[in-house]
């Protein structure tokens, strides 16, 4: 029998907003994959967990599962990746890490590799000068780790691979992308 309750780490990929006061939270976690949980009350103004729940932070959290979604019970900033929001460039990048993971990786779907290329390539981000580089390999590392590209052959066109896989185009590329080829 599954536990009721888990403790993992992982990066927040979304959020948005359910109910009145609630918020629903995807993250990728280092265990479990991809998740949608569930945050009760974050949105109040006297919620503790309200500024842990960001986009991109590195956080340990609990949660319990639920009838439908699992709930996020505690949550805790590992990694705020402070130096990554100082620049609207690293910004833009990491933003886009986080969807291409949100569209190619399924719900329940966990990949310890895909994990430690996320935070290796937010760690990265943080010192980066050659943004379209560190975009362009994580592409390539990610198809690679997935199984949709063999390794150390070389990719063409990493961003044309990447839309044909996920049959989607990638929104976030286009809003940074005269930033990002910088």
């Amino acid at each position: 029998m599954k536990p009721r309750a888990y403790t993992s780490e992982g990066i927040i990929l979304a959020k948005r907003n359910y109910g009145e006061a609630d918020r629903i939270i995807s993250i990728f976690g280092k265990d479990i994959g991809r998740k949608s949980l569930i945050a009760k009350g974050v949105r109040r103004p006297r919620s503790r967990k309200r500024g842990h729940i960001e986009v991109f932070n590195k956080v340990r959290f609990q949660a319990v599962t639920g009838r439908g979604l699992d709930i996020m019970t505690e949550v805790e900033v590992v990694d705020d990746f402070k130096d990554v929001r100082k620049s609207l460039k690293k910004i833009s990048l990491a933003y886009y890490f986080m969807e291409v993971i949100g569209k190619i990786t399924h719900e329940g779907e966990g990949n310890l590799g895909v994990y430690e290329l996320l935070v290796g390539s937010l760690e990265k981000l943080k010192t980066a000068k050659l943004l379209k580089k560190l975009r362009l390999e994580f592409i390539v590392t990610l198809i690679t780790i997935l199984g949709y590209w063999p390794e150390n052959k070389v990719l063409p066109n990493p961003d044309e691979e990447l839309e044909e896989i996920i049959e989607r185009q990638i929104y976030s590329k286009r809003v940074g992308k005269r930033m990002i080829e910088d």
